[in-house]
């Protein structure tokens, strides 16, 4: 209805990987010997240098896979090469990719190791409230990650900022049952977190998998793609795991290219601009020619608008 607006913010783990990130893969997939695997989406995003797809066209191994094991898999398949696993995303894939990195340190798998871009919801959230212009009122926290985490962890952004947070689920009934929950905190003046998705999300998540991620990763600063660097809102590996971490063993911390100047996408991330203020926006910026990750992932808020967008005006 007029007066309730949705914006897209940065819970696409695509959109929020940093360039530095895809260009440190690339690099590390064009070395001899290194088989460089993550998940189909990531294959796309541009960095400064193109895409892994296209550092695939150049003559680099680079693989698809559907879960972090099969390259674990391919380590112990080939063990003349490197195999790097992009190990990137939200608290939703932290727990898989640490039991990966877990397994290959159990097994002394040392020809494994993973490239780490790993990304937490609630310190980007402080973030966007706190940045200028704000215009986020209230936040839909996401089902999937809530399972994991639990939403205790949302308490502490709704009380310090004053905004109700509702964990809802991805179905149609969910999203509406989320901002009927939303507006009604709102109209009452209450800043709290509220579980509308209680067949999935317990208060306090789901132990194994934090312990998990607990083992492997500690938290750490991290840049976000298009909004710069957050405080503690990144995963890293541990230190005693630094001969599986990627970054170090091939020493490509030091890569740290520009942002492209015409893209906007760090002010969509943060819901201060829509994808059509854009001047580049279905013009020079589509999915097929995309310059920034927004508009690269199914997920980003650049793609949607492009897909939906016309539907949604109507």
């Amino acid at each position: 209805p007029p007066g309730l607006e949705l914006v897209h913010g940065p819970g696409c783990p695509v959109c929020v990987t940093p360039l530095e990130t895809i260009d440190r893969a690339v690099a590390i997939a064009e070395l001899p010997g290194t088989i460089l695997t993550s998940f189909g989406d990531m294959l796309r995003v541009p960095g400064s240098r193109g895409s892994l797809l296209e550092a695939r066209s150049r003559g680099a191994d680079v693989r698809m896979v559907y879960s972090p094991l099969e390259a674990l898999a391919l380590a112990r398949a080939n063990p003349d090469h490197e195999i790097v696993f992009l190990a990137v995303g939200f608290e939703t894939t932290a727990p898989g990719n640490a039991m990966a990195a877990a397994a290959a340190a159990d097994q002394d798998l040392r020809n494994y190791s993973q490239l780490v871009s790993h990304v937490l919801v609630p310190p980007a959230m402080a973030a966007i409230l706190e940045s200028p212009g704000c215009r986020v009122n209230a936040f839909l926290a996401a089902g999937h990650v809530c399972t994991v985490t639990g939403w205790r962890p949302y308490e502490a952004v709704a009380a310090r900022h004053g905004v109700p947070i509702v964990a809802t689920g991805f179905e149609p009934v969910d999203i509406l049952d989320g901002l009927v929950q939303t507006v009604t905190l709102l109209e009452q003046g209450e800043a709290r977190v509220v579980n509308r998705y209680e067949r999935a999300v317990r208060p306090d998540g789901n132990p194994t998998a934090l312990a998990m991620v607990e083992r492997m990763y500690q938290v750490c600063d991290r840049k976000w793609r298009g909004i710069g660097v957050i405080a503690q809102s990144g995963l890293e590996l541990r230190p005693e795991f630094a001969a599986w971490d990627a970054e170090r063993k091939f020493d490509v911390a030091g890569i740290a290219p520009a942002e492209s100047a015409e893209c906007i996408a760090g002010l969509v991330l943060q819901g201060r601009a829509r994808p059509a203020d854009c001047p580049a926006f279905g013009r020079a910026c589509t999915p097929q020619t995309p310059l920034g990750a927004t508009m690269v992932s199914s997920e980003g808020a650049c793609a949607a608008w492009f897909r939906y967008g016309k539907k949604a005006s109507t």
